[in-house]
């Protein structure tokens, strides 16, 4: 198999997922608060397309070369990216987006055609293709998949808790972001945490910030090597 098929498969999947949910959404629901603040569930579907929508822009630019290249959980780093500036712009970039479609049902329509223009492009690729991110760093596009899997399966449980539903993880995104997470290893059950018996779901949530964590489960956490994930 190659090395990029898991993570391209579960972009695919979950991508898919996400539009079949969105697509029969009601105008009304678009506007609803997503916990993501200051965020509408409609701005942060356009933040949503926007960052799987910048594959297709790297892969657009020439490869180039670097000496040291970011990881998928590199990328996540507590630095600039993060900063309140890097923020303030992703939030005003993601209302832009959302205003620039006439309704919600066009936006969903425009995700759609973003994701599938990306898997399409990334077919035959190598997962070491250089690609550089928005913020210049060097990344393999393998990884940066990676990283497109996790704001995909992460912001689709905000979508949800935005929306009243209950989380629609794939099994194929959710053992992208368990295996990141647990840096290469699978979930299971009460033993990627021993004495945590969350299910794959519970423990994504969790060790995303998405639900909380007691001091206990905190501890088992850092003990175990879960591995910490600057997230908006």
């Amino acid at each position: 198999m190659d090395a990029m098929e898991p993570v391209v498969t579960a972009l695919r999947a979950e991508s898919q997922r996400l539009y079949d949910k969105v697509s029969i959404l009601p105008e009304a629901e678009w506007d609803r608060p997503s916990p993501c603040r200051p965020w509408t569930v409609r701005e942060l579907m356009a933040h949503m397309t926007a960052g799987v929508g910048r594959v297709a822009a790297m892969l657009a630019e020439p490869e180039g070369a670097a000496d040291r290249l970011v990881s998928a959980a590199g990328y996540y780093a507590p630095d600039a990216r993060f900063s309140v500036r890097a923020n303030a712009l992703r939030t005003e970039s993601a209302q832009e987006g959302a205003a620039s479609h006439p309704d919600g049902w066009a936006l969903a329509e425009h995700f759609d055609s973003v994701w599938r223009a990306v898997v399409a492009g990334c077919d035959g690729l190598p997962p070491g293709r250089l690609v550089r991110t928005r913020h210049g760093d060097p990344m393999a596009l393998g990884d940066f998949l990676v990283t497109r899997v996790v704001e995909v399966c992460v912001h689709g449980f905000d979508l949800a808790e935005g929306l009243g539903d209950e989380p629609w993880p794939t099994d194929e995104a959710a053992d992208v972001v368990a295996r990141l997470l647990l840096d290469g290893r699978p979930y299971a059950v009460g033993a990627s945490v021993p004495g945590m018996d969350w299910d794959r779901t519970t423990f994504l949530r969790k060790a995303t910030g998405r639900l909380p964590m007691s001091a206990a489960e905190r501890a088992a956490v850092q003990r175990h090597g879960v591995v910490r994930l600057t997230l908006g």
